[in-house]
C-alpha cells in the first residue's frame, strides 16, 4: 500500500497509531503496511457494518478504485499471518476490569451452501455482553470435544494468568468426564449446566439418582444448592439449580454442576447469556458475519478477529454515550430501543463517514489501552 493512500485521511490516521500501539511492537518495517491495512479494515467495518468484501472495498477511504481495494482485502484475508494472541491482548487491554472475571464459553455455527462454519469462543462477561477474546474454528459440525475446550482455556491462562478468573460458565453441551476432571484438577471454578435426566451418585452410599429428583419440588423462581459433593461421571461436583421459564415460557429445571461455592451458581450462570448478546452483535444486529462467502477457515478467522475488535470498540463507545451523553430510549416493554453495540456503531460511523459531524466525545480513546 502506497503511503500516498494516507494523505488527508485524518480519521483513518487516528486509528493507525492505535493499531500500531497494539500490534506494531512485534512487526518489522516490511510488514507495517498490514497494520495500516487493518486500520482501513476497521474503518470500513464500522461504516458499512457487514463483512461483505465488496461493500468493505467500496467503503475504504483510499485514493484507488474499489476493485483495487477488493484485491487488497482478499490478499489480507488470504495471506496475512495475523497474530491472534495480539488480537486477544488488545481486546483484554480494553476491558474496564481485569480481575474477578467470569469467562463464558459458547459456540455458534451457520452454513454457507454445504460448508459448515463452526466457531468455539471464549469471552469475558461484562455488563450484558461478552467480550470475545479468543476463538477456534472447528473443522467439523457439532459440539466441541474436551481437548478443544482445554486448548482455548489454556491459551487464556498463558496470556493472562489464572488469577484473574473468578469462574467459567457454559451450557449443557460443555460437559463430559475428561473436561470436568481437567477443570477440577486445575482448580478452575465453573458453573456448567447439565441435563436434568443425568445420573448422579451419592459418594457415601453409592446410591444413583437422577439430577431432577434433587430439585423437582422447586417452583418457578426458586433455587436450591447443596454443600455436599456428588459424583457426576466419576468426578466430584457440587450442585445448584432453579426452576425457570424457557424461551417459550414453559417452566423447566436449570441444574448446574460446580467446582465450589454452589450458592453463587444460579446468579453467576445467568451471565452465560451475555454471549448471546455478542453473537447477535456479530450477526444481525451489528456486523452480519453470516454474510461472508468465505469457505477457508483461516480466512474466516482473520475476518472474525477484525469483527471482534470492532464489536468491543462499538460497545464501549455506545456504553459511554448512553451513560454520559444521551441515554438510549426505553420502550414501553422496558427494553432499550437499540443495543449498546448498535448505538456505538452509529456514533463511530458518524465520526468516520460524516466530515461535518461534531462529536461530543473522542471515540478513538475507547480503542486505545492508554
Amino acid at each position: 500500500m502506497k503511503t500516498t493512500d494516507f494523505k488527508d485521511l485524518g480519521k483513518v490516521n487516528q486509528i493507525l497509531p492505535i493499531m500500531q500501539e497494539h500490534f506494531g511492537k512485534s512487526m518489522n518495517l516490511a510488514r507495517i503496511k498490514f497494520i495500516k491495512f487493518m486500520a482501513f479494515m476497521l474503518h470500513a467495518l464500522c461504516v458499512v457494518q457487514t463483512v461483505s468484501l465488496h461493500k468493505l472495498a467500496a467503503a475504504m477511504p483510499t485514493s484507488v478504485e474499489r476493485d483495487s481495494n477488493l484485491r487488497r482485502i482478499q490478499r489480507f484475508i488470504a495471506k496475512y499471518a495475523l497474530n491472534f494472541d495480539l488480537v486477544a491482548q488488545m481486546i483484554y487491554s480494553l476491558l474496564p476490569v481485569k480481575t474477578g472475571l467470569v469467562l463464558s464459553m459458547d459456540r455458534t455455527n451457520w452454513k454457507f451452501g454445504d460448508f459448515n462454519i463452526n466457531i468455539l469462543m471464549l469471552g469475558v462477561a461484562y455488563k450484558g455482553i461478552a467480550f470475545p477474546l479468543m476463538f477456534s474454528l472447528l473443522p467439523k459440525k457439532g459440539n466441541s470435544n474436551w481437548k478443544e475446550r482445554k486448548a482455548i482455556v489454556e491459551r487464556f491462562v498463558r496470556l493472562f494468568g489464572s488469577e484473574c478468573i473468578d469462574s467459567l460458565v457454559a451450557d449443557r453441551e460443555f460437559v463430559g468426564k475428561d473436561w470436568i476432571g481437567w477443570l477440577n484438577r486445575n482448580h478452575i471454578r465453573y458453573y456448567i449446566r447439565i441435563r436434568q435426566n443425568f445420573w448422579l451418585v451419592k459418594p457415601s452410599t453409592g446410591e444413583r439418582i437422577r439430577a431432577w429428583w434433587l430439585f423437582n419440588s422447586l417452583k418457578v423462581g426458586q433455587e436450591r444448592f447443596y454443600y455436599k459433593l456428588f459424583l457426576h461421571k466419576g468426578e466430584y461436583v457440587y450442585l445448584a439449580g432453579s426452576r425457570i421459564k424457557n424461551s417459550d415460557g414453559v417452566p423447566e429445571l436449570q441444574i448446574l454442576i460446580c467446582f465450589n461455592r454452589p450458592e453463587k451458581g444460579v446468579d453467576t450462570y445467568k451471565r452465560r447469556w451475555e454471549f448471546e448478546t455478542a453473537f447477535r452483535a456479530m450477526k444481525s444486529s451489528g456486523f452480519n458475519i453470516e454474510d461472508t462467502h468465505l469457505r477457508d477457515t483461516e480466512r474466516i478467522a482473520r475476518l472474525l478477529a477484525m469483527v471482534c475488535i470492532a464489536l468491543v470498540w462499538a460497545y464501549l463507545v455506545g456504553e459511554h454515550k448512553d451513560e454520559n451523553v444521551k441515554p438510549i430510549k426505553t420502550l414501553k416493554h422496558g427494553r432499550k430501543a437499540k443495543s449498546l453495540v448498535k448505538y456505538g456503531l452509529e456514533e463511530i460511523s458518524n465520526v468516520l463517514f460524516r466530515p461535518i459531524y461534531v462529536p461530543k466525545f473522542d471515540v478513538f480513546k475507547f480503542l486505545s489501552c492508554t
